[in-house]
């Protein structure tokens, strides 16, 4: 039993990119399935699928090939993911309070009132709501 299925889902993908593993299952939640979504949409992740069988999401980690002096490796296209607001700490913010993440090159995940959202959809709304993660 997991108290916070956002931050196991977010230790999952970023310990399977380090070991560059080309798929991790996790446990599938209604916000897991919707932060699935807004990672795959956003191009951070290849696909992901719920199992049948199990009632796990699959998700399909992207790479890109960088090339180095003897031959090719793979680098994630997630450089690093980070739990904002905690079961401990929340952390809310209005629409003009949102924090950029590099410039605007990685997202801020918010569950607001109308669903769970980036922060480029909340900003063009003018929602806000809780700052789950980043990840860029």
């Amino acid at each position: 039993m997991v108290n916070d299925s956002i931050s196991d889902m977010l230790t999952r993908i970023r310990n399977s990119s380090m070991a560059k593993k080309a798929i991790v299952s996790i446990p599938c939640t209604r916000i897991n399935k919707q932060i699935a979504q807004i990672l795959e949409k956003e191009g951070f992740i290849q696909s992901f699928q719920i199992s049948e069988d199990t009632k796990n999401l699959i998700v399909r980690l992207k790479y890109r090939s960088k090339e180095v002096y003897n031959g090719k490796i793979k680098e994630s296209c997630i450089t690093n993911l980070k739990r904002i607001s905690k079961p401990g700490l929340r952390i809310y913010a209005n629409h003009k309070e949102i924090p950029r993440v590099l410039g605007g090159a990685g997202i801020v995940i918010i569950s607001t009132p109308t669903g769970i959202m980036t922060d480029r959809e909340a900003r063009t709304r003018g929602i806000g709501g809780e700052i789950l993660c980043s990840i860029w």
